[in-house]
C-alpha cells in the first residue's frame, strides 16, 4: 500500500526536498505551508510529475489554537484524495531561524522560536495521534548546532535541543503502537534559511566548510533522500535516535 507522509514546511528548503524525495521513493505527500501557497503548489506539481499524489495545506505550526481545525482539514483531504482516514508518516520540519548573540536575544525572538520549534512540534504531533497509523513514523528536524556552538544561535539551538529530548519521549511513549520517532540533525546547508546566509555569504560558507570533514557545506539533496530512506521499511527498528547528517561537521 502506498504510504502518505505529512511534511510540515514543505514549500521550500529542506521540507521541499524531503517531500520530493519521499515521492521519488514511491510515497504520496501532504505538505504544509505557512504563507506561500504558490511555492507549495509548485511542489505539488513537481511531485505529480513523478507519478505520485500530493496535497498542500496551510498551517502555522506556531498557532496551537488552529491545530484542531487543521486536523479536520487534513482528514477531509485524506478522504477525498486517498479514501483513507490516516497517514503513515509525520515529518516535523517547519521552522525559522533567529540570529542574535546571547546578550542581545529578545524575549520575542525566544518565544517565537520555541512556539514553532518546540510547542508546535509537541502539540501538532499530539493532535495528529488519532490520524497517525499504528506502525507509523515520526521524524523531527533538529540541528548540528546542538552539538557545536556558533555565535548567534543560542535560542535556536536550545529549542532544537528540546526537540531532541522530546523525540526520545515520543519514541518511548508511542512505541506500544509500533510508532518510531527519530531526530534528524543537518549541519550547515545551502538553503534560504536565515535569508540564505550559508548559501549566499562566502564567509559563513567557508567557515562551516572548514568545520566539516567532507570539506563543504551541505545541500538539500544531502538531507531529503536520507529522511525518505529513514521512513522506509528497512529502518523499522530505528527509534529514539539522533541522526546527524552533516558530512562530519566538527568531528
Amino acid at each position: 500500500m502506498t504510504t502518505i507522509s505529512l511534511v510540515t514546511g514543505g514549500s521550500r528548503g529542506l521540507g521541499r526536498n524531503t517531500a520530493i524525495s519521499i515521492a521519488r521513493h514511491g510515497g504520496d505527500v501532504v505538505l504544509t505551508y505557512r504563507s506561500n501557497e504558490a511555492d507549495a503548489q509548485a511542489v505539488v506539481a513537481e511531485i505529480e510529475t513523478l507519478g505520485r499524489k500530493a496535497v498542500a495545506l496551510q498551517l502555522d505550526t506556531g498557532d496551537v489554537a488552529s491545530l484542531p481545525a487543521f486536523v479536520g482539514v487534513l482528514q477531509n483531504a485524506l478522504r477525498s484524495t486517498w479514501g483513507r482516514d490516516t497517514l503513515d508518516h509525520l515529518v516535523n520540519n517547519a521552522g525559522h531561524g533567529e540570529m542574535a548573540d546571547f546578550a542581545s536575544t529578545t524575549e520575542e525572538q525566544f518565544d517565537k522560536l520555541f512556539a514553532v520549534h518546540v510547542k508546535g512540534v509537541f502539540f501538532l504531533t499530539q493532535a495528529l495521534l488519532p490520524v497517525l497509523s499504528d506502525g507509523g513514523r515520526i521524524v523531527n528536524f533538529s540541528s548540528g548546532l546542538t552539538r557545536v556552538s556558533f555565535p548567534g544561535f543560542s535560542a535556536y539551538s536550545a529549542a532544537k535541543g528540546a526537540v531532541e529530548v522530546l523525540t526520545v519521549y515520543m519514541a518511548k511513549e508511542l512505541g506500544a503502537r509500533g510508532i518510531t520517532a527519530n531526530t534528524v540533525a543537518p549541519g550547515a546547508i545551502e538553503t534560504d534559511f536565515l535569508g540564505g546566509a550559508v548559501r549566499d555569504t562566502p564567509d559563513y560558507n567557508t567557515a562551516f566548510a572548514n568545520m566539516t570533514a567532507l570539506g563543504r557545506v551541505g545541500l538539500p539533496d544531502d538531507i531529503g533522500p536520507m529522511v525518505a530512506s529513514l521512513l522506509g521499511p528497512d529502518n523499522r527498528w530505528v527509534t529514539g535516535q539522533r541522526i546527524e547528517v552533516s558530512g562530519g561537521q566538527t568531528i
